[in-house]
């Protein structure tokens, strides 16, 4: 089909345009459809563009690559003309007459259909040139009265995106004659109100949205559409499912939230499915070919299980000569905790840098100070953030981070029990958190995948090769009116960078630190209630949660049971706090402690409400010992109340032994608090009327035995060292 000769004679030039053959239009064929656009460089948002165009095989022409960007922003003020300029160029040089000319944006443009669809919608249109639409006019309200109204739809002009004839766009664009920051919104917006100029070059509007969806200022009309392994985005205002979508002006944030989807990159049927490409393994390499990551530690507040922080450290699957590690702690409570862990194993590490409380730099001048180390390392390849308070259960999360070949990524973290995570899914309009329309169902698990976000927090990485490019600004975590990670955020948004975060694995949790106190010697003993995972990990038998399931409660004597239930390190830090309290009684038989002020068979002890440890303890009998006496002792039911608990302290040469007694109790828990043999000689309890006797208990076995009546007991004497047992008298 040659179009020149109809060019002086639109009205005849239109019917040629679509000549019918049995009442039907004569389909355009796809491979006259070019695709254009300008894109000065490869921005992650080029990329997102890019992969939905070669997902449905639009051929793409890119304009302007390596040159600089002289069009200015969409926020501070219109500009644009750089895209005009240099598509009048490139139409000079194509000569197919009957070529189809799609002009759009990229780095905020992803495709929701194919050529055929789109071709059709063209055609349908019956305009040689049709533009995308918006409700909003800009740049120049002044013009509103000038346009011609629409029977339905939208009625202004949108630039980001438009689709006609070769000959057609080249006359359009003709009379171009602007500087590279004047506006093409407002250039073309003049051709079209101009009823000559609309005219000759046959121009309308798609403004039911059917070709094309500009989000500014419509997007309570667009919504997710999932069928038959597939994603749209609908305009509900229209019931159209339009085929290219743009998020012009400031809905970058809502495109990048559809680009999550579309085209078909996460369905319900399939899942994620571009999780597994681009990726970079790291299987093939050797060590010290791994890249060097610079790992920044960031203590800023008394933190839970910092010891614990240590451990999985050590444990990292990643080689640990490959790391440089950045410490930044803020607070003097935990300097002995980082000194051991340094002095123990500090020179595994290729480098080792500790910024500490006496140099006085807040949070924000740490993490900046943090990535400049990496950015000035030639050979540092990432920088990763990690919190103290996050729990990094996953000794492959730095592989895996690596292995996912993004600019920021960041593994999904969230608080046990609760829906608060290390991402937000959207942002509110002054830019603090909005809950996205997935968020939750990402959350949950759901829905897995990699998702694009716009706030990421407490573990992340990022590559070094930005920090020395885009991410140059040394400030980046600085802002008189965000806190760090929103200022943090911010600024990677501006560059246009995209963050993302991964759910496709389970990474771990981040701990509660709202009611951490640091008055005690051991206080994560005290965090039963605050971070219960944590604190059962750290303090619980690891044999514990197989009692039932392995049977490994035994019956040492009649009605008596063993089982374990407290590790070694809450013996320790058990028995350590108490000793470190002091204030064991004299195993006198007055003793103001308790009510009455007199002890039958008094013990040289410390009480748990004396460290103000009753409340945990409680808890601790209500989750672990209940459960068991409920086993063993059926019908009966406890709510694990106690006026005694207690630690005892023999000694040879201060209370050996304890005379045979009842407890005053429904049942009685004796938990061994330290090892027979290692710590002390002798020692155990003896049950007068079965003549049974445990001499050997086992460090973190609790005895279960009923007080009242059938079991009068004794202790038997220690003959060396020091014997520390847990006693609780539950149900009095």
């Amino acid at each position: 089909m040659r179009l020149s000769p109809l060019l002086l004679f639109p009205g005849i030039f239109v019917c040629a345009l679509f000549p019918l053959t049995n009442g039907e239009e004569q389909r355009i064929p796809e491979e006259k459809l070019l695709v254009v656009t300008v894109a000065t460089k490869e921005t992650d948002g080029f990329k997102r563009f890019f992969h939905s165009a070669k997902h449905f095989n639009y051929t793409v022409k890119v304009l302007g690559e390596g040159e600089k960007w002289n069009s200015g922003d969409y926020m501070p003020a219109p500009g644009g003309g750089q895209k005009v300029r240099l598509l009048k160029a490139a139409l000079e040089e194509m000569k197919d007459e009957d070529k189809i000319i799609l002009f759009i944006d990229s780095y905020d443009v992803v495709f929701a259909s194919g050529p055929k669809e789109l071709l059709k919608k063209f055609q349908q249109a019956r305009h040689t040139v049709v533009f995308s639409s918006e409700s909003l006019i800009w740049p120049d309200r002044h013009l509103e009265d000038k346009h011609p109204h629409v029977a339905e739809g939208n009625r202004f002009l949108g630039s980001g995106g438009f689709i006609g004839y070769l000959p057609n766009i080249k006359e359009m664009v003709a009379d171009w004659t602007g500087e590279d920051n004047d506006s093409d919104q407002l250039f073309f917006t003049k051709i079209y109100i101009d009823p000559v100029k609309r005219k000759s070059t046959n121009i309308t509007l798609d403004s039911k949205c059917r070709l094309f969806q500009n989000l500014h200022g419509a997007l309570d009309e667009v919504v997710l559409k999932f069928e038959d392994g597939r994603v749209r985005a609908r305009n509900m205002l229209y019931d159209t499912l339009p085929v290219v979508i743009h998020g012009n002006g400031p809905t970058k944030l809502q495109i990048n939230y559809l680009g999550n989807y579309i085209p078909d990159t996460w369905t319900f049927e399939t899942g994620c499915t571009v999780c597994h490409e681009d990726l970079h393994p790291l299987s093939a390499l050797q060590e010290s070919e791994y890249p060097l990551v610079v790992f920044g530690i960031f203590i800023q507040q008394p933190t839970p299980f910092v010891a614990v922080f240590f451990e999985r450290l050590l444990k990292l699957q990643y080689p640990k000569n490959r790391l440089k590690l950045f410490i930044y702690n803020q607070e003097t409570h935990h300097e002995g905790q980082i000194s051991s862990f340094l002095k123990d194993h500090g020179s595994l590490y290729q480098d080792v840098k500790l910024v500490g409380p006496e140099e006085e730099i807040d949070q924000a001048a740490s993490r900046n100070l943090g990535l400049d180390m990496c950015r000035k390392d030639k050979n540092c390849d990432y920088f990763f953030i990690l919190d103290i308070e996050v729990v990094l259960e996953n000794e492959n999360t730095l592989t895996i981070l690596i292995e996912q070949n993004l600019p920021v990524v960041a593994p999904m973290i969230t608080r046990v029990g609760r829906l608060w995570s290390n991402f937000w899914g959207a942002l509110s309009a002054d830019g603090y958190y909005a809950r996205s329309e997935d968020y939750v169902d990402i959350v949950q698990g759901r829905r897995v995948g990699v998702w694009n976000v716009p706030y990421v927090s407490s573990v992340y990485l990022v590559k070094a090769s930005l920090l020395r490019s885009e991410l140059s600004d040394y400030e980046l975590f600085t802002s008189n009116l965000l806190d760090p990670d929103m200022a943090y955020c911010h600024n990677i948004r501006s560059k246009g960078i995209f963050m993302y975060v991964t759910n496709m694995h389970t990474f771990g949790h981040i701990l509660s630190t709202e009611n951490y106190q640091t008055s005690h010697l051991h206080n994560d003993l005290w965090q039963i209630f605050e971070n219960p995972v944590d604190w059962q990990e750290r303090y619980i038998h690891e044999n514990y949660t197989r009692i039932m399931k392995d049977k490994l409660i035994e019956t040492p004597c009649p009605d008596v049971y063993w089982f374990p239930i407290f590790s070694d390190v809450a013996c320790n830090h058990i028995v350590e706090e108490m000793e470190h309290n002091g204030r064991w009684s004299g195993g006198a038989n007055t003793d103001k402690r308790i009510q009455g002020g007199y002890e039958n068979v008094p013990t040289i002890d410390i009480h748990m409400n004396q460290i103000n440890f009753e409340k945990e303890w409680q808890k601790l009998l209500l989750e672990y010992i209940a459960p068991i006496t409920e086993k063993m002792y059926p019908g009966y039911y406890t709510k694990a109340q106690f006026e005694l608990a207690f630690v005892v302290r023999y000694k040879p040469d201060e209370q050996p032994s304890l005379r045979p007694h009842h407890d005053a109790s429904t049942f009685t828990i004796n938990i061994a608090l330290n090892q027979l043999g290692a710590d002390y000689q002798g020692g155990g309890c003896r049950f007068l009327r079965y003549n049974c006797s445990i001499q050997a208990p086992r460090k973190g076995w609790a005895i279960l035995h009923p007080g009242r009546l059938t079991h009068y007991h004794e202790g038997l004497p220690t003959t060396a060292g020091v014997r520390y047992i847990a006693v609780s008298f539950v149900d009095p």
